[in-house]
Parts: C-alpha cells; sequence; structure tokens
C-alpha cells in the first residue's frame, strides 16, 4: 500500500461470518405466585425493603413512563437485551435496518412469554431508539407485560395507542442500529440505569420508575410491604383527620400503639 492508496472494505461484511447473537443460558422465570405477591406494591416500597435487607441498588436510573397514567403499574419476570457500541467494520451500511432482523432485537422478542418484562441496557443513549411500533405490537402480542429501556424509542404516539406500558428515558426519530449502538446480546445479565438486572429478576414498575427484585426476595419483600403499605394508609387517615406528623409518621410509640389498639393490618 502506497502513501496515496487507503484500506478499503472488505467484500463480505464480517458480521456475516460472526456465530449470531449471543444468548444468555437458560433462566428460571418468577412463579405466578411471586408475581401475583408484587402486584400491589409500588416500586417505592419494593425499593425500601430491598434497602432495608442490605440491596441498595435496585433502581433503575433514568427511565420513567412513555405515557403517564395514575395507575400505570407493571410486575413481571425480566427478558433482557444488550446494546453495544457499534463499530463500522463489523457491521454498517444501508442495509443495516433489514439486517437488525438477524440480531438480539429480534431473537429477544422471539422469546418473549406472557407477563414478560423486556429490560433494555442502551447505556442512556439519546440517539439509538432501541423499539418502534412494529417490535412493540409484536411483543404485545406475545403476551409481553411492559417495556423498561435505559435508552429511547421512538414511533412514540402508536405505541402508546398499543397501551403497553413503556419507561424510556425519551424519544427519537433513528431506528435501533443507526447511530452508535448495535443490539449484540439478549437474556444475558446487564447494566441499566446503574443497577445490575439479570433474566428472571421481578420488575416492579410505576410512575416513580422501575425497580429490580431478586426472585428470592420476593415473597418476603411483598409481605413487608404489605404491611408496610397498611401501617401507612393507617396514618395517612390520622394525619387527614388533623394528628400530628410526627406522631403518625413514621408509625412508632403512640401512633403505633393506636394502630395495634385499632386491630392492627385491616
Amino acid at each position: 500500500m502506497n502513501g496515496n492508496s487507503h484500506p478499503t472494505r472488505p467484500e463480505t461484511d464480517p458480521y456475516e461470518s460472526m456465530a449470531g447473537p449471543l444468548a444468555g443460558t437458560a433462566f428460571a422465570r418468577p412463579s405466578a405466585r411471586m408475581v401475583a405477591a408484587l402486584g400491589e406494591v409500588s416500586a417505592a416500597t419494593a425499593c425500601a425493603k430491598l434497602h432495608q435487607t442490605g440491596i441498595t441498588r435496585t433502581f433503575i436510573d433514568g427511565p420513567v413512563p412513555l405515557h403517564r397514567t395514575p395507575d400505570v403499574h407493571v410486575v413481571g419476570g425480566a427478558v433482557t437485551l444488550q446494546f453495544l457500541p457499534q463499530r463500522e467494520d463489523v457491521f454498517s451500511g444501508t442495509a443495516q435496518e433489514d439486517a437488525e432482523r438477524s440480531t438480539a432485537l429480534w431473537r429477544v422478542l422471539e422469546t418473549v412469554q406472557p407477563g414478560d418484562v423486556l429490560v433494555v441496557a442502551a447505556h442512556g443513549s439519546h440517539f439509538t431508539g432501541c423499539l418502534g411500533d412494529m417490535l412493540v405490537r409484536y411483543f404485545k402480542l406475545r403476551g409481553g407485560a411492559g417495556i423498561v429501556v435505559d435508552g429511547r424509542v421512538r414511533d412514540a404516539q402508536r405505541i402508546r395507542a398499543l397501551g403497553v406500558p413503556v419507561w424510556c428515558t425519551g424519544v427519537t426519530p433513528h431506528y435501533a442500529s443507526q447511530t452508535e449502538l448495535f443490539p449484540y446480546a439478549f437474556n444475558v445479565p446487564v447494566g441499566v440505569g446503574g443497577t445490575l438486572v439479570t433474566p428472571g429478576d421481578l420488575i416492579v414498575a410505576d410512575e416513580d420508575g422501575a425497580v429490580a427484585v431478586p426472585q428470592q426476595y420476593a415473597i418476603a419483600i411483598a409481605e413487608d410491604a404489605r404491611s408496610h403499605q397498611d401501617k401507612e394508609a393507617f396514618a395517612r387517615e390520622r394525619l387527614d383527620a388533623g394528628g400530628r406528623l410526627s406522631d403518625y409518621y413514621p408509625l412508632t410509640g403512640k401512633g403505633m400503639a393506636e394502630y395495634v389498639a385499632n386491630g392492627g393490618a385491616r
């Protein structure tokens, strides 16, 4: 190669010779009992109760509801998708969007089972539209419960119309591999919004955001959460009736004695 020549792109795309998207090993989805137990638990309560056990990094920082409604709430087992930085010698060019069908993005959607929550690690990208109308539509048709994306989505109006609860960091007109990321792996452990999510973890998401709950803590957390939420309901009643904040929140001492005298959990 002389000083005036330039290296040329290989005639074949290196991605075609790769083994394909990286798939994680088999994992156990949470039981129906676990999902039902957390069904009335808020993200804030789940996060607080896990913190009290010593598990302090469960909040998925960044994603918020795409369609904010007072009753938005999802509980389900995680299936995961991992985006990684794109490198042009591996995958680029005009055929990008068409070739996405051979990536982890399509593969993970074809593994979705009823009640699953898709968790997407996209490095908080402002430019990668991880999912759009067609893919979310397919997710819904397979029975998926909700989607949490550490990044952006596109076709926002159509996604809202589908009624699938989506937590994301915003919207973009880009398709998934159009800019700096590429969907490489699925159903592997991922870092999402500063939190580790492994396939099969329970996701509790509402207006306050999304929280990852390890399966082994689900039942205990749910039982503790129900007691906690009942005490808070009692405290609200007393505060609304004119009670002093220091007497009823947190519910200890005099307030707790009054709660117990009134029959405790209702």
